[in-house]
């Protein structure tokens, strides 16, 4: 018998979880090529253009802004 199912947060989920009682041993075989990798390649690099495009458009920040962003924001203790 086959069941199917995906990954999920690093783990495999059955498309029918009733399917296997707990404890069953299972071996797992992909089907094709995994496709999270590369989408989430592509989603940090158009993240990073996106934050690169925001570099230094702020003006007016303390010199120690980077450092001691806590502080600015939550008001936690400066390094």
């Amino acid at each position: 018998m086959e069941y199917r199912g995906h990954v999920e947060n690093g783990k495999v989920v059955l498309d029918e979880p009733e399917a296997l009682p707990d404890g069953t041993p299972v071996s797992v075989r992909p089907i094709g090529k995994p496709r999270k990798h590369a989408a989430g390649r592509r989603r940090a690099r158009n993240i990073s253009a996106g934050l690169a495009k925001l570099a230094g458009s702020v003006k007016d920040l303390p010199p120690d802004a980077a450092r001691n962003l806590d502080h600015y924001l939550y008001g936690h203790p400066k390094r």
